[in-house]
């Protein structure tokens, strides 16, 4: 069975078009959309409009398959408003680092609460819908089955949710980068990385040296000075995560349910830890 969110932000929506939308066309609309009923499928700023194909019913004189046009459009959060959201975001340090790290964090609805706000769909009232269908009824099957494309399309692009309320991306990160929270992360973020040199062997060459004074047994056993009777334990230190968690939770080449970068924690957390039983 086909599984149309694997990140919270698409169940999410899913959940919050759930709260105030009929459970019956939401599961004719997931048949719809698991049937490759849809024939396109595209979404500009805070539109999204697709073709999706009827069904053949001869009870209602319809003996060849209907294709119907579909336009759903997302209510803006306003210009003034947008501010006022970016500068609470801008005051989390938490949130800054994470969304300019192509990361939307699980909390950043609260964010938009405290202001009154939704990121997420609310109500009916965020939705302006049409479909060519001569279904009555408001959202149709056909509307409800763009909708689960639009929650799996949140999978591959979270920053959606803030482009289908009026934010661009990248006019988002641009914003979030000239805070003072931004701008030390950016710096740390721009830093030049280093260059990777081929290496003709995994092993140090060996060297030759000249050993003037010749070393009694003793010294050679057990060397000029004495080892500690203690030694102590290495304190943990931490590995940075930037060039990883640039990648984001899904990646291109990540084409795995779980997210890139807890797995690539969960590899950096077994290293760290292999060998500690042997000290």
């Amino acid at each position: 069975m086909a599984k149309f969110s694997r990140t919270w932000w698409g169940d999410r929506f899913i959940q919050a078009l759930e709260e105030f939308t009929d459970e019956n066309r939401l599961k004719r609309g997931r048949s719809y959309a698991r049937g490759g009923k849809v024939k396109s499928f595209s979404i500009k700023e805070n539109c999204v409009s697709a073709r999706v194909r009827g069904s053949v019913n001869p009870y209602f004189g319809v003996y060849k398959e209907p294709t119907y046009n579909i336009e759903i459009e997302i209510k803006s959060i306003a210009k003034t408003k947008w501010k006022q959201a970016i500068d609470k975001l801008s005051s989390k340090a938490s949130v800054v680092s994470r969304l300019l790290l192509n990361e939307v964090p699980e909390n950043i609805e609260d964010t938009f609460s405290e202001l009154g706000l939704n990121l997420l769909p609310h109500s009916r009232g965020d939705f302006k819908t049409s479909c060519s269908c001569p279904d009555y009824a408001n959202p149709c099957k056909h509307i409800a089955g763009v909708y689960y494309l639009v929650a799996s399309q949140l999978d591959q692009n979270p920053f959606l949710l803030f482009e289908l309320r009026g934010l661009s991306k990248t006019e988002l990160q641009e914003k979030l980068a000239v805070s003072p929270l931004g701008k030390a992360l950016s710096s740390e973020l721009d830093t030049q990385e280093i260059s990777v040199e081929i290496s003709t062997s995994f092993y140090s060459k060996l060297e030759k040296r000249t050993i003037n004074e010749k070393p009694n047994l003793k010294e050679f056993w057990l060397g000029k000075k004495r080892l500690p009777q203690t030694i102590e334990v290495a304190s943990t230190s931490g590995v940075s995560g930037i060039l990883v968690k640039k990648q984001g939770d899904y990646p291109a080449f990540w084409d795995r349910d779980n997210s890139f970068i807890e797995a690539m924690e969960e590899l950096y957390e077994r290293v760290k830890t292999k060998n500690q039983d042997l000290m």
